[in-house]
């Protein structure tokens, strides 16, 4: 399985610091060539390999961490994805008043599955502020921060619930991007929000509660 990052921003590097902190490669790729990758390169380590955006795009897996208005014409430099799985850490937002962008009430992420060919499209990642997310899972009591997946393929979903899993995190599957995506969008009831799962009563990690950190 291949990784890649395509986006340095907030986000972007967020994502890339766990990937180093497990000691799992992954391309990441910047509008300003590898360059532009290569001081976050030097903080985080060897497994941050700075890549070209087209060669970045030819991953198993491809997190896009930028702009909204830059994904229709990113994913469309790929003819067929054939399958490959694309993660949606965008926010779709109107930045004259930061509010949502107006998408007809549809899923960010299903119209970033019409854009691009064969792909199956999973949110994740996008639904905390980059400085929480960036943090370590762990809270140091016992529980382990949250993060949300949601997509129309639930094979996909269980891949990246268990890269996020693999990171540390306690991933929950949210359903379909018409539902679960709906809610951890911008501007949807789950955003800007930061979970913690705590075992009940020390049970299993099967029986978790959560809790608003």
């Amino acid at each position: 399985m291949t990784y890649a990052i395509i986006g340095s921003g907030n986000i972007g590097s967020a994502v890339a610091g766990h990937f180093a902190r497990i000691g799992l490669d992954v391309a990441v790729a910047a509008s300003r060539g590898p360059a532009g990758v290569t001081a976050l390169a030097d903080t985080l380590g060897s497994h941050i390999v700075p890549t070209e955006v087209s060669d970045a795009l030819l991953a198993d897996v491809v997190v896009l961490a930028v702009p909204f208005d830059a994904v229709e014409g990113l994913v469309a430099q790929v003819p067929d994805w054939n399958g490959r799985i694309i993660v949606d850490a965008t926010n779709a937002i109107d930045y004259s008043t930061f509010s949502p962008a107006d998408l007809g009430g549809q899923a960010s992420s299903d119209l970033i599955e019409k854009w691009s060919a064969n792909a199956r499209v999973v949110k994740a990642f996008g639904h905390t502020w980059a400085k929480v997310l960036a943090h370590e899972p762990a809270d140091g009591h016992g529980g382990r921060r949250v993060l949300f997946v949601s997509g129309n393929d639930a094979e996909a979903n269980a891949e990246v619930a268990a890269l996020i899993e693999q990171f540390g995190f306690e991933a929950i599957d949210l359903g379909r991007n018409d539902q679960g995506g709906l809610l951890q969008q911008f501007g949807g009831p789950l955003t800007t929000r930061s979970f913690i799962s705590q075992p009940i009563g020390g049970a299993s990690p099967a029986d978790m509660d959560l809790t608003d950190a």
